[in-house]
């Protein structure tokens, strides 16, 4: 392989984890490519609206990841318009599969793959996606201020972000399918004693309706008695799981039992070379802010590792 033909660092995912790492790595002056098979900024582009990223009172999802994509190809970055399809560890170098057929070699690898929040999989949940139908209610809570609102989960953060919104909206309902939580006692405990939070056990969301600006009901069925009613709220945060995107993540590398990478401080995973970054990586919270500073931490680990070889008398 001829020198030039191998870049310094692969970067796989366009969102604000794989852009920030992006940023740093041009500033680092590596040889760096950005892989990305969609639209820049990933599940931020299509977030309605962002007031919680520093700097930024307000500002829509779209707009946000424009301006982390423009502050990286003010760098001239390298980006290809394909999907990854596997990842290939090496002793020399990583390389990288594209679904066009081509392979892209590297002596660093950032993946920035990102997940999705699981979907219930009714009718009006994905219309309404951005106008009351949300999946963080951290990102999304404030919008709805002394609304009415409901939640739908049972685990730690359906039961937590019940919390949270039960200070700042007018009533919250938590929607959940069984007659038991998977969240911990303690958390349950603190909801069942919060008066601005009712409880639906056995139940389920069959429907969301809107009034064509937003959500205005959900239709509700009883799993025990098949009871259906229709409950007025104007938001619908939904919290049944999040699965990390882990389709790449290469045989051997460590991850926790619901497929999220786990790294060390610098996200360098067990492979060395390959570094995660954001929502694919096993980490507190799942927010813009967070995937920026991981991001930033992969690219300036990366280059020093690539700088490490580099000085070694890596050759190929």
């Amino acid at each position: 392989m001829a020198q030039h033909d191998l870049y310094d660092v692969i970067i796989i995912g366009g969102g604000p984890a794989g852009l920030t790492a992006a940023i740093y790595a041009k500033r680092a002056v590596l040889k760096c490519v950005l892989v990305e098979k969609g639209v820049p900024g990933g599940q931020v582009a299509i977030t309605k609206g962002v007031e919680n990223y520093p700097g930024f009172i307000e500002i829509s999802g779209f707009d946000l990841s424009e301006r982390f994509f423009e502050h990286a190809k003010w760098y001239d970055l390298e980006t290809i318009r394909q999907e990854a399809v596997a990842i290939e560890p090496g002793i020399d170098f990583h390389s990288v599969r594209l679904d066009n057929g081509e392979t892209l070699n590297a002596l660093s690898l950032i993946l920035a793959a990102g997940g999705s929040s699981r979907k219930l999989g009714v009718a009006g949940e994905t219309e309404n996606f951005g106008k009351g139908v949300s999946y963080c209610a951290t990102c999304d809570g404030f919008f709805f201020r002394d609304k009415v609102v409901c939640i739908v989960g049972g685990g730690d953060t359906a039961l937590e972000d019940a919390l949270f919104l039960a200070k700042i909206t007018r009533r919250v309902y938590l929607i959940h399918r069984r007659d038991e939580f998977r969240a911990s006692r303690i958390i349950q405990q603190r909801v069942q004693s919060e008066p601005n939070i009712e409880i639906l056990v056995n139940t389920v969301i069959t429907r969301i309706d809107d009034n064509g600006q937003g959500v205005r009901a959900v239709a509700l069925r009883n799993i025990q008695t098949n009871e259906e009613r229709e409950l007025e709220v104007e938001g619908v945060f939904i919290f049944v799981g999040f699965t990390p995107n882990s389709a790449l993540v290469p045989a051997g590398m460590k991850t926790s039992a619901s497929g999220y990478v786990l790294t060390d401080e610098k996200c360098e995973t067990n492979i060395a070379g390959i570094f995660v970054a954001g929502d694919l990586r096993q980490n507190y919270a799942k927010q813009i802010v967070i995937a920026a500073s991981e991001g930033c931490i992969a690219a300036l680990a990366a280059a020093r590792y690539v700088e490490t070889r580099r000085a070694g008398g890596h050759n190929i």
